[in-house]
């Protein structure tokens, strides 16, 4: 039987990542708490940290917010570390934002309305799709000034009166300061380790991608 001493040791040694739906949460605001920029640390790095090396200093982990996350299913251990997306971001973003649609139907917009990348739908409907993210964006920051702080989480828009399938939902997460909208055709498929890849191939990029300013 093993000591709880060689447990925690045998925790430690392991490595750590977010899952699909620790991504959405911990990105899921302009200006993160605390708590999530020592998660967002995870997605930083080359690689996978080990458990030991996110509980350091430098990345700012505790025993007590690993034990939250894993609570909120937000990170999974992992028996071997994994590489991070290793690739331009401009070749990568259509490959890796596919299955995150049911349809295969995806743009990455930036917060301004910039298009970033798309699979599925032309270059004229995913201008579309951006310059509408962003315009929602604007919108959602009005309403949360009013206090209607759910309108600048999630959304879908239906042509089924029944609502049961979406034409187009839109999902927004931020690096760095740096807003971003992820524009799914018919059902997302947000529980996807393909969303993990995005948002840490865009902070491996951030040093060197530059969001184009508006006009």
């Amino acid at each position: 039987m093993n000591s709880p001493s060689s447990a925690s040791s045998s925790v430690a040694d392991q490595w750590i990542s977010l899952t699909p739906l620790g991504a959405l949460s911990v990105f899921s605001a302009a200006e993160p708490d605390a708590s999530q920029q020592a998660l967002q640390t995870l997605l930083r790095a080359d690689r996978s940290l080990t458990v030991a090396q996110w509980l350091g200093e430098q990345a700012g982990g505790s025993p007590e917010l690993l034990e939250q996350a894993q609570q909120q299913h937000w990170v999974q251990l992992l028996a071997r570390p994994i590489e991070a997306p290793d690739t331009r971001l401009a070749d990568f973003i259509q490959h890796v934002i596919a299955p995150l649609s049911a349809e295969r139907k995806a743009v990455l917009a930036s917060e301004s309305g910039f298009n970033l990348g798309q699979i599925g739908v032309s270059e004229e409907e995913a201008e579309t799709l951006s310059a509408a993210a962003a315009d929602y964006a604007d919108f959602a920051g009005r309403q949360a000034q009013r206090g209607f702080a759910v309108a600048g989480r999630y959304v879908s828009f239906f042509n089924d009166p029944l609502m049961l399938i979406p034409e187009w939902s839109f999902v927004p997460f931020w690096v760095d300061g740096n807003g971003y909208w992820l524009v799914l055709g018919q059902e997302p498929l947000l529980n996807n380790q393909a969303f993990v890849e995005l948002v840490w191939g865009v902070c491996i990029a951030a040093h060197r991608f530059v969001v184009p300013a508006s006009e």
